[in-house]
């Protein structure tokens, strides 16, 4: 430790992402069908409203999707501060193309790629879960 600080050292690995939304099921069908994701099956908290289930893919990687009643929904500009996007790597360039072709023919908006970025990141961008931008890599 450092002047009272954590040492980066003393970290673990994350353990989970997690995102409000308003409409659970239709999120977690799309981690589902286009990102491989399993679900558990949910909890529901019945005094205060709360929902969530836990979203685990292939590689341990999990996210945690909530729902409360009455949340305040902003609009979400794509540049902000905050959270930008969350990024799958799906494996290979023919995948990204792949999918986002096919996030594309069902209605999702692509925002940027496939293409390959000044940093050397072969990606795109699709705004798929309540204005969210998802990220979809090698």
């Amino acid at each position: 430790m450092t002047h009272g600080k954590l040492s980066m050292q003393n970290w673990r690995n994350h353990e989970h992402v997690a995102l409000y939304v308003n409409d659970l099921e239709k999120t977690k069908k799309i981690f589902m069908e286009y990102l491989g994701a399993k679900s558990n099956d949910g909890y529901h908290n019945q005094k205060t409203g709360f929902c969530s289930y836990f979203l685990t893919f292939d590689d341990g990687a999990r996210i945690e999707i909530m729902h409360i009643p009455k949340l305040a929904d902003l609009p979400k500009k794509l540049a902000r501060t905050g959270y930008s996007h969350i990024a799958f790597s799906v494996g290979s360039i023919e995948k990204v193309d792949a999918l986002t072709a096919e996030l594309k023919a069902d209605g999702y908006e692509v925002i940027s790629g496939p293409r390959t970025t000044g940093d050397g990141y072969y990606e795109s961008c699709i705004v798929a879960v309540e204005d969210n931008q998802i990220e979809i890599t090698v």
